[in-house]
């Protein structure tokens, strides 16, 4: 337990254009050595290219492929008398997003494609449309935590 006091969340500025506080969010998470300015000028082509790709506002399809990947269960692991259970436990609100934007910034890294910006809005698309590997990373943290359903009473 440590002895300093609680960190205070000074809050985060939203963004310029789409005046949201997620999307200044998962530019700080994409950022990579403090290029804020290279972050969010690929986030804004991607949503720019789900523009023309899809007929819906570009904002909703992000904020929607967001939801659709964030998990609501996680598994960790316990060590109870000798013995390693994989416990499945709920997840806070602030840990599901961050998980989420995670996920879905790593799988259009993962991608093959030309540019960041295309690659994040193919994943932002495949993940709006339930498709994708940050959606099937999802789905694959869900059925673990049903498969180790058992071993929910070890949660404290």
């Amino acid at each position: 337990m440590g002895r300093k006091k609680k960190s205070i969340d000074r809050g985060i500025l939203p963004d310029p254009k789409y005046n949201s506080i997620v999307v200044s969010k998962f530019v700080n998470r994409m950022m990579w050595q403090g290029k804020r300015s290279i972050s969010l000028r690929i986030l804004h082509d991607a949503l720019a290219i789900l523009k023309t790709k899809s007929e819906k506002e570009p904002l909703e399809v992000f904020l929607k492929a967001l939801d659709n990947v964030k998990p609501v269960v996680e598994v960790k692991s316990r060590r109870v008398g000798g013995a390693t259970y994989q416990v499945p436990i709920e997840i806070r609100e602030t840990r599901r997003e961050a998980l989420g934007m995670r996920w879905i910034i790593n799988a259009a890294r993962a991608r093959s494609g030309h540019g960041m910006d295309e690659r994040l809005a193919a994943e932002l698309l495949d993940a709006h449309n339930l498709t994708g590997t940050a959606f099937k990373k999802k789905e694959d943290t869900h059925k673990m935590a049903e498969a180790n359903k058992a071993f929910t009473h070890y949660r404290w």
